[in-house]
Order: structure tokens, then sequence, then C-alpha cells
């Protein structure tokens, strides 16, 4: 590391190095996605990398003091490696999905991790067969919908912009959520009518918008509608867009779910509404 940044602890160097190395290990393996498998090793073994590189809490003081130091184009860097680990997210799913369409089914580190958090997605909320849960950002490899659909029996609905992410999704839930009732949908979820009977709402981490999109979504949602809120603070917000703050008039967080080992933590909300008592 070049002493530009002299006032850096060596540790905090080292993880300014490993930042610069994941942004361009990111960039070449997102880049190389041509909607084959032919460069998908790369990128599983990159993102098997960094979900052990954000989970480790050792880190966490050393981007404290690259944060607090401002010499070192950090909040820059961290936006950079949101926006590229986010899009490699994104094409790790078309690689899963791909490869189970063609016959040759697995599961790397990364969705280990991922598939880990569901089981208390909503913590104390338990879902049931009448439940309908909606999944923003629902990916080329909707996990969470066909583990949640298959355990639970509840009517599930996923968006996405991307339509090719759909369209694979679709294939994938055809192939192995045959029976369940799961929808995959290319629109907004505003624009959606089940967004309105909608009893829980998941919005995945990656999306960058999901804050605006939850007070958008405030008045076309049922006043008991429970939403998961995946996101990631500190050292795992380099995977994840962080936690921000609601409307106190609109939105009441009534628990965080915080998992050391896991990519991402969940925060729950709820409705504010007249009257309502929400401890």
């Amino acid at each position: 590391m070049p002493d530009t940044f002299p006032a850096l602890s060596g540790g905090a160097r080292e993880l300014l190095l490993s930042l610069h190395e994941y942004r361009r290990r990111f960039r070449a393996a997102a880049d190389g996605y041509d909607g084959s498998t032919g460069r998908a090793a790369e990128l599983e073994q990159v993102m098997a990398d960094y979900s052990v590189f954000v989970t480790d809490e050792r880190g966490g003081a050393l981007l404290t003091e690259l944060e607090r130091d401002g010499s070192a184009g950090v909040p820059d860097l961290m936006a950079d490696l949101r926006a590229e680990s986010a899009r490699c997210a994104a094409v790790m799913e078309k690689y899963r999905a791909l490869k189970l369409l063609e016959g040759r089914a697995e599961s790397a580190g990364y969705f280990a991790n991922v598939e880990s958090c569901i089981e208390q997605e909503f913590g104390a909320v338990e879902l049931t067969p009448a439940s309908n849960v909606l999944l923003v950002g629902s990916g080329s490899f909707p996990m969470t919908l066909l583990n949640l659909a298959e355990r639970t029996g509840a009517s599930a609905v996923g968006v996405d912009v991307d339509a090719e992410a759909v369209d694979l999704g679709r294939r994938v839930v055809q192939l192995l959520g045959s029976g369940l009732d799961i929808t995959l949908e290319n629109v907004p979820a505003e624009d959606l009518p089940f967004t309105r009977r909608a009893t829980h709402v998941i919005f995945s981490s990656t999306v960058e918008a999901k804050y605006d999109l939850l007070h958008r979504l405030h008045p076309s949602t049922r006043d008991d509608v429970v939403v998961a809120m995946r996101f990631g603070n500190g050292l795992k917000s380099l995977f994840n867009y962080p936690m921000q703050e609601v409307d106190p008039e609109r939105w009441h967080l009534i628990e965080t779910i915080r998992r050391r080992d896991q990519v991402f933590d969940i925060a729950v909300y709820v409705k504010q509404l007249p009257g309502r008592e929400v401890r």
C-alpha cells in the first residue's frame, strides 16, 4: 500500500486494499456474464470470499477508522462496492438458475448463507397458508418464495425489474415448485393488484430504492401488513443497502433481527395507525 494515507493503521490499510481488490474482481466477474455459465466459477469464488469478508466482525472497527479518516475516498468506494456486489448477486442467481435448467443443480456458500436467513424472516410473526407474501427483488432463483411457499402453503408473488431474471425465475419455479402458489412479475410493486392484499412484504437487501418504495407502498397496502426489510449496516453495508430512518407517522420498527454470521440482517415494520399500540 503506498504511503498516501499515513494516518491509517496497518490493518486499515490492508482493509482498504481489500476493498479495492474486491471492486476489481466484482467488475471483472459481472462484465464477464454473457448469458451462459462459462464464467460462473470465477464469480462463485468471489461471492463466497466476500460473504466471509463482510461477516468478519474484526473488520468493523477498521472500516470505521477508514470512514473517519476521510482521505481515502471511502464513501465512494463503499457505494461502488454495494452497486457492483448487487450486480454480481443478480448474475450469481442467473448462473444458479441456468445450471439448474441444464441439470447441474448445486448450492454455493453464498446461497446457503442466504437460505439460512429465511427461517426467521418475520421474527415472531408466523406465516400461515392464508398468508399472501410479496417479495420485492425476487431475482432469477426465487429461493425465498420456493422455501416459504413449500413450508407454509402461503401464496407468494415476486417482482423484479430485470426481465431476464423474471423469465429464468419462472422456469425455476416451474421445475422446482410444481403445485406451489408462486407468481413472478416484471412490473412495479405499486402497479400489482396483489400488493393490496399482501399480508407480508419482503424487500431484498440489494434493492437500492427499497426504503423509497416502502414509503410509496404505504397507502396501497393493508393496515395489518408486516414488512421484512433486509439490510446491512457497518461492514455488511459493503454488500447490502443499509437501514434508513422511516416516517414515524407511517411505519414502526417492531424488531431488528441481527445475524452475526449471515450476510444481511432484517428489520421488521408494521404500519403506524391511529390508536394502535405497538411495543
